[in-house]
């Protein structure tokens, strides 16, 4: 019986921890939301700090980003940028990795390129953040699936066409669910001759805008209606995260390729071919996914907040 409850006691206290760090819900809001007192959300912050479920982190600013950059460049093997969470006048981290990546596309961008791009908040935050450009030639293809079955928001349609816009041009959509419920179906979409053109494109595409997704329940893959609970629990159990909705384990092999081949979009090989892959993430939750990304050298760059970038220093 004691078990029980202390297994039930961790499990409580492991979501509220969660609430409070990684969703900001102050102690109040916690405990309307799980029905309990605020003393109890309190006293379970503290059992989730004793028992290890939470690791208080100091950001040290003496710490420079440009030092972070330039040790995780070396660690990983790759170009690492680490931007500081006022960027541009920005108030949270997320938008000021989106604004510093909207800058550094300004920069790398050519006449006659094709940018292939991803979906979610994070990517959201980039194109947000985009000013027009006067660049000529330049497509915008989306990397995979675009279409979900929940009312949960993707940014996908705004996303692309936020950064279109920004060069002047109409993108090209994927209008797919990303996760087909069985590959026979994926298939025969393949090969329309227009899914196969939005195919190829995001394949030849020589700049590559995509994020880390993570397996907690929260995560927005597993909130779109692709998964049955039996498949979330499998990727759960096995995979660290996912990029462009293919998932990975810790060394950035896809773990489930029943999974893998429901999934329309660009391959992960596809994206060591590309002259510009750009990894973008914010929070500490995605590190072990951006970890195994920049280990598989999927991405070529990386722009990653400083907090998440002193955890992945220390991974």
């Amino acid at each position: 019986m004691a078990i029980g409850n202390d297994v039930e006691k961790l499990k409580q206290s492991l979501r509220v921890a969660e609430l409070y760090y990684s969703e900001n819900y102050s102690q109040q809001e916690i405990a309307k939301t799980l029905g309990i007192s605020r003393p109890t959300v309190s006293r379970l912050l503290q059992y989730a700090k004793d028992e290890g479920l939470v690791r208080i982190q100091i950001v040290n600013p003496i710490v420079d980003s440009q030092v972070l950059a330039d040790q995780l460049s070396e660690k990983y093997d790759i170009e690492v940028h680490v931007v500081p969470s006022n960027y541009g006048g920005q108030t949270t981290a997320i938008r000021s990795v989106g604004k510093f990546a909207a800058d550094y596309l300004a920069r790398i961008v050519k006449p006659g390129d094709t940018i292939g791009i991803g979906w979610g908040n994070t990517i959201h935050a980039l194109t947000e953040s985009m000013e027009p450009q006067n660049v000529s030639g330049v497509q915008v293809v989306q990397l995979k699936g675009s279409v979900s079955y929940s009312s949960e928001k993707t940014y996908a349609y705004e996303s692309a066409n936020e950064l279109a816009s920004a060069y002047g041009v109409v993108p090209e959509y994927l209008p797919l669910p990303v996760i087909f419920d069985n590959d026979v179906t994926k298939q025969m979409v393949e090969k329309d001759r227009y899914i196969k053109h939005i195919l190829e494109l995001g394949k030849r595409a020589n700049v590559a805008l995509f994020t880390v997704g993570t397996v907690r329940s929260e995560a927005l893959i597993f909130q779109l209606g692709y998964f049955d609970h039996d498949e979330i629990e499998r990727l759960q159990q096995s995979a660290v995260g996912d990029i462009v909705s293919r998932f990975i384990d810790k060394n950035g092999q896809v773990v489930d390729s029943g999974i893998d081949a429901r999934t329309i979009g660009i391959e992960l090989e596809d994206l060591r071919k590309k002259e510009h892959a750009v990894l973008i993430a914010s929070g500490n939750q995605k590190a072990a996914g951006v970890h195994a990304a920049m280990t598989a050298k999927y991405a070529n760059c990386a722009i990653i907040d400083q907090s998440l970038a002193q955890v992945i220093l220390d991974y």
